[in-house]
């Protein structure tokens, strides 16, 4: 997903596309990938396909700033690359990386207050992975462009 070309624009009149925007490590930043996304993809994609996006990336981005170097350092940035295709919107999150943790997907009790992030993109996305070297981490998923 580092390759190619791209726009870090916040608005698409182009049904297919590669983007990607850089956010600081904060939380604040979930809300802000969900809107860049949401402002890329709205009329673009099926309703029910938006959503899933939208709350697979909200689930990533939190995921990225509450377990990564990403939200540990002052200057910790999370990159959120998007391409639409004609069949799927796949999404990557990369960050800091971590040397206490990588992503693993667990299925949560009833009665855990979280830890649903990457269940859920399990759960809802087409295919999904995590990769993690010196240089940091990504986590990646594919929601089906069609419901």
């Amino acid at each position: 997903m580092r390759t190619g070309g791209h726009s870090a624009g916040t608005r698409s009149d182009a049904p297919y596309g590669t983007w990607r925007r850089e956010f600081p490590g904060t939380g604040r930043s979930v809300s802000a990938a969900r809107e860049w996304a949401r402002g890329l993809l709205a009329g673009q994609v099926a309703a029910p396909v938006l959503d899933d996006v939208l709350l697979l990336l909200s689930e990533v981005v939190t995921n990225a700033v509450a377990h990564t170097d990403s939200g540990r350092a002052t200057d910790g940035r999370v990159v959120v690359w998007m391409v639409r295709t004609p069949t799927a919107v796949h999404v990557e999150v990369v960050d800091g990386g971590s040397a206490t943790s990588a992503p693993v997907m667990r299925v949560p009790d009833a009665a855990d207050d979280g830890g649903r992030g990457l269940w859920l993109v399990d759960l809802l996305a087409a295919a999904w992975g995590a990769h993690q070297d010196d240089a940091g981490g990504s986590v990646w998923f594919r929601v089906a462009a069609h419901p």
